[in-house]
């Protein structure tokens, strides 16, 4: 179904077009207010309807009047097609895609968690003492996946036509700085998510089907998985390392990965040391990089940083 409240105008945008996922709240709205005061032209999506037209009709009484909303689930298929068919009748290209929507595979006691120091004590070395603080079920690590890494695949792809049409093309894939490779302990696998020369997504799928099945029996350890947060760690060392096949393949499109930092959020239940608007620098400034600009990097908020930390990266 067709989004019912942009037909009239947005035919007349000539600006830059970008689209932001989970783009109703916290980091993703932000990110929306951000382009639209630099002058693009945002699709605001979100899963449910009646927050993202709420939080679209907030950023258009604010001024911010270029900025629509499209209904988005990304782990629906045709929900995105829905998505793609729009910006292509509407816009008939796209500029930047900003992969934020994303799933943490956790359930947060709240209030122990606050009390705990939030995401600093989610570390392998502490994973016994925080048995009452989250809980990590299999069927929310399976979504997490699903969402952060095969969601965001299928939104890319499907929009990968439209990019090429730009003249400078940006792909951001809004990622953590738990997807940072130290969390893994098991050295080969290490290497062989940093080789990227050999690297390719049949062996991330098959890397990912190994980690859930060992999540599903119990060996994380045994195997060097990360132990805490395990899925949502994987997902995001995943969505890394999709980020540099994509710079490789795409070399017309700048394609990077940024952590926007800890940021206080619904998502980290209120705990952090940045506000969201702090939170949205990054993801905006490599959407907005000049054509030469770097592609295939990994951002720490503003600053290019490794993919695999020599010591903890959230101390």
């Amino acid at each position: 179904m067709e989004d019912k409240s942009n037909s009239n105008y947005i035919l007349f945008f000539k600006n830059r077009y970008a689209i932001v996922t989970g783009g109703n709240r916290g980091i993703g709205l932000e990110i929306c207010r951000q382009l639209a005061s630099s002058g693009v032209e945002v699709i605001l999506t979100s899963r449910n309807q009646t927050f993202g037209e709420e939080a679209v009709e907030k950023l258009n009484v604010s001024g911010l009047s270029n900025v629509v909303f499209h209904q988005l689930d990304i782990n629906d298929s045709s929900s995105v097609a829905s998505l793609t068919k729009f910006v292509q009748t509407h816009f008939g290209k796209l500029d930047i895609l900003i992969n934020n929507a994303a799933e943490l595979g956790l359930i947060i006691h709240d209030e122990e968690f606050r009390a705990g120091g939030g995401f600093v004590q989610v570390i392998d070395e502490k994973a016994h003492l925080l048995t009452n603080i989250i809980e990590e079920p299999y069927d929310l690590g399976e979504k997490c996946l699903k969402t952060n890494y095969y969601g965001t695949k299928t939104v890319t792809e499907s929009l990968i036509p439209l990019l090429q049409l730009s003249k400078s093309p940006r792909i951001v894939n809004v990622t953590s700085v738990c997807g940072d490779l130290y969390w893994f302990h098991n050295e080969k696998l290490k290497e062989e998510l940093q080789d990227i020369d050999n690297l390719t997504e049949e062996r991330i799928d098959k890397i990912i089907q190994w980690f859930l099945s060992d999540f599903k029996a119990g060996k994380l350890q045994k195997n060097g998985w990360p132990l805490t947060t395990s899925a949502y760690k994987v997902s995001k060392a995943a969505l890394n390392a999709y980020t540099r096949l994509m710079a490789r393949k795409y070399e017309t499109i700048l394609v990077n990965c940024v952590h926007p930092g800890y940021v206080i959020t619904d998502m980290t239940s209120q705990t952090g040391f940045l506000t969201v608007e702090e939170g949205a620098k990054g993801p905006v400034m490599a959407a907005l990089l000049p054509d030469n600009g770097p592609s295939g990097v990994y951002f720490y908020q503003t600053q290019i940083a490794p993919f695999s930390a020599t010591s903890n990266p959230l101390a």
